[in-house]
């Protein structure tokens, strides 16, 4: 058992359920039953291909990393392609039966780790390949939950980037060495943070784009302007500029004045969570937990620090999925998905994740 935790690095499945639901909520729904065969189709590719990786670099293994279980002996490579193959055809068709859009995306999904593992990973195209499969399987999570996938276009290409620069430094971690990898990744994460801040201070504390009302349905009122239910229009930049006159001509003397600050609706069940200081605190997180470990390997490139860094951009995936939930106006599912990152960090002592 211990040697298949290790060949399926099973703390890194704590880094997957994230990818659908910030997929979900890029898309603009709330996460539904369809969306947890999303994630459960997630789940099983990515363990295809950790196993898949496995036995593809048992040669190579062998002479850098012996520990690992098919070198050891620990598990048949037989075992391991078996597991691969039918890791694979369960997340297929656990996609299937979310519809045939989810099946489609999952099927380039398998078809880019296969190729990954098998043919990719040791040329240029590797990173790309990492990073692209990274970001189809956010857009999974949007297609399989029935939102609007264009939504989640933007999202899904923030993950790949982050994981492009992760497999990029993850192609020196045994050998060491370089410490333009981890430069360039430290810059790449650094840039990330500024786009996931930069326009922090403009965003309404509902969502972008719609409004929840607390039975659940949803407003189509737009970003600036929204329709009152007397047919008038206001914008909601905070602020009411036409105060309401009664024919006396004097205004009452509680009317709000040309600037006066309209206070947004509570929350269902009373709480109000303002979604910028929520995403700034995620992408705080998600900066740190990225940006330490890939410092210590620019200074001092060696294995064990380069690995160390890999691991820190994989357990990063967590509070960058949960910041992109949260520009997208779901608090509730980015907190969810914040609350595997301790998990992942737990267990990722006791079993490695790269």
């Amino acid at each position: 058992m211990r040697a298949w935790v290790e060949l399926l690095r099973l703390p890194a499945l704590f880094t997957v359920p994230g990818d659908a639901l910030a997929g979900a909520a890029a898309a603009g729904v709330r996460p539904n039953p369809r969306t947890l065969l999303a994630i459960g189709s997630s789940l099983c590719l990515y363990e295809a291909g950790m196993a898949l990786n496995d036995w593809a670099d048992r040669a190579e293994d062998a002479v850098d990393r012996p520990h690992r279980p098919l070198p050891s002996g620990r598990v048949k490579p037989a075992a391991a392609l078996a597991a691969a193959g039918g890791l694979t055809l369960a997340g297929l068709a656990l996609a299937s039966r979310a519809g045939r859009r989810p099946l489609a995306v999952a099927g380039v999904l398998a078809a880019t780790v296969w190729s990954y593992d098998l043919v990719l990973k040791r040329t240029p195209a590797g990173p790309p390949a990492m990073a692209a499969a990274r970001g189809l399987d956010l857009l999974l999570g949007g297609v399989a939950s029935g939102g609007d996938t264009r939504k989640a276009v933007p999202s899904a290409l923030t993950l790949a980037t982050h994981t492009l620069a992760v497999t990029t430094v993850s192609r020196h971690e045994t050998q060491g060495g370089s410490p333009w990898a981890p430069l360039t990744a430290l810059a790449t994460t650094t840039a990330l943070t500024w786009s996931l801040t930069r326009d922090n201070g403009t965003r309404d504390t509902w969502t972008r784009d719609a409004l929840t009302r607390e039975d659940g349905t949803r407003d189509t009122r737009t970003r600036d302007v929204l329709t009152r239910e007397d047919g008038t229009r206001g914008d909601l930049t905070g602020y009411d500029r036409t105060p309401a006159t009664p024919a006396s001509g004097r205004p009452p003397e509680n009317a709000p004045t040309a600037l006066h600050h309209r206070r947004p609706p509570p929350r269902p069940g009373g709480v109000n969570l303002n979604i910028a200081t929520l995403s700034g605190a995620l992408t705080t997180l998600y900066a740190v937990t990225s940006a330490r470990p890939l410092l210590h390997a620019a200074l001092n490139p060696s294995p064990p620090l380069t690995q160390r860094a890999v691991g820190g951009g994989i357990r990063a995936m967590i509070p960058l999925q949960a910041a992109l939930a949260a520009r997208s106006g779901a608090p509730v599912t980015a907190l969810l998905t914040a609350a595997l990152a301790p998990a992942a960090r737990r267990f990722s002592r006791k079993v490695s994740v790269t």
